[in-house]
């Protein structure tokens, strides 16, 4: 699902933004991906979705 329409930034683009890179907040992502800088409709989505890879990403390493 695309996020952010102006620079064509995907839901996936971001999770792997925040696995890989370990992109925690909106100005962390911004350097990695151009997310967020021109129109702002899709920070809150952003931090959501990063908000939920954090959390799935602990409790998956607290099972493992």
């Amino acid at each position: 699902m695309y996020v952010c329409m102006c620079f064509g930034v995907t839901d996936t683009a971001i999770k792997n933004a925040v696995e890989e890179h370990g992109v925690g907040n909106m100005r962390e992502l911004s350097r990695v991906l151009q997310l967020g800088t021109e129109c702002g409709r899709c920070v809150q989505m952003a931090q959501q979705i990063i908000d939920s890879t954090i959390i799935d990403e602990s409790l998956f390493k607290e099972v493992c």
